[in-house]
């Protein structure tokens, strides 16, 4: 039997989790002294609420080795697979976390660590299309050659509304010649080489919006694509973006996420953006 797994930084559109039989490790959140456990004794709800009471940017820490091969014994019997698909390791230690994790278990179960080299709707999509593909009878390797094909195929385009987050974290490269703007641009974040690069000189945000759906359309050129919205308390953009995707770009399947705690804590509230791919020759005869 093959079992997918994922980290908290995943964004899913309401019922994929279910549909598409995912297992999520989630991150702990650290609002000073005090530890939560995202989705377990933090929601989104409380993770919001506590920005705003305390004034304080909250960090993160991933799973730990022993606690992914937790995860494993838990969800996978002796002689399954284990695809366990993640965030980048440029930004996070969670793949290496994985990849401890599988060693150890290596007699037992076969644990596939893979490093997505991006994160939010991007993982969303890759466990979507693993699932799909074990479904219809794929093999493991026919598996992990489409998840390499979307790795280098997902775009992420986002733009933040508060620099002070990305300036906390540090998980934005370029990040620090926006801050040094006395006119406060606003930066459109791609990921590129598995990290997350400020980019752009907009100036409002009614134009950065414009330029994540026309860096999209340079991306996609015209190609079919999947896409998601993504934002974090940010339904209005969310809402403007999706009109103005479905003029730009050929969509076939559109989705809303929100993103994740693990996520926000890096970019802050208010970023909102596109994550997207093309989906040519998506569903090919199995060899």
């Amino acid at each position: 039997m093959l079992h997918i797994v994922t980290d908290g930084t995943a964004d899913f559109p309401p019922g994929w989790i279910e549909k598409y039989r995912i297992h999520v490790v989630p991150f702990r959140i650290h609002f000073g002294e005090e530890t939560f456990v995202q989705g377990v004794d933090i929601s989104e709800e409380d993770f919001y609420r506590m920005i705003a009471e305390r004034r304080i940017i909250p960090k993160t820490s991933q799973a730990s080795p022993q606690q992914m091969e937790a995860v494993y014994t838990r969800v996978a019997q002796p002689g399954d697979t284990v695809f366990s698909i993640h965030v980048g390791r440029k930004l996070s230690g969670t793949y290496e976390s994985a990849v401890i994790a599988a060693r150890k278990l290596a007699d037992k179960i076969r644990v596939i660590p893979f490093d997505s080299a991006g994160g939010a709707a991007g993982l969303a999509f890759m466990c979507k299309e693993a699932r799909e593909l074990a479904d219809r009878g794929a093999s493991a390797e026919e598996i992990l050659k489409r998840l390499e094909t979307l790795r280098e195929q997902i775009r992420v385009l986002l733009t933040v509304d508060n620099l002070d987050y990305p300036r906390m974290s540090g998980r934005v490269k370029a990040i620090q010649a926006f801050l040094a703007s006395a006119l406060r641009l606003k930066p459109i974040i791609e990921l590129e080489d598995g990290l997350l690069v400020a980019k752009g000189k907009v100036r409002t945000r009614a134009k950065a919006l414009e330029h994540v759906v026309q860096r999209a359309k340079e991306e996609m050129g015209g190609r079919l694509a999947d896409v998601a919205i993504v934002h974090a308390r940010a339904p209005e953009d969310a809402k403007k973006l999706e009109a103005m995707a479905r003029a730009a770009l050929n969509v076939r399947e559109l989705v809303h996420t929100t993103l994740s705690t693990a996520v926000t804590v890096h970019l802050g509230p208010g970023t909102a953006g596109l994550v997207t791919y093309p989906v040519e020759n998506n569903h090919a005869t199995l060899g």
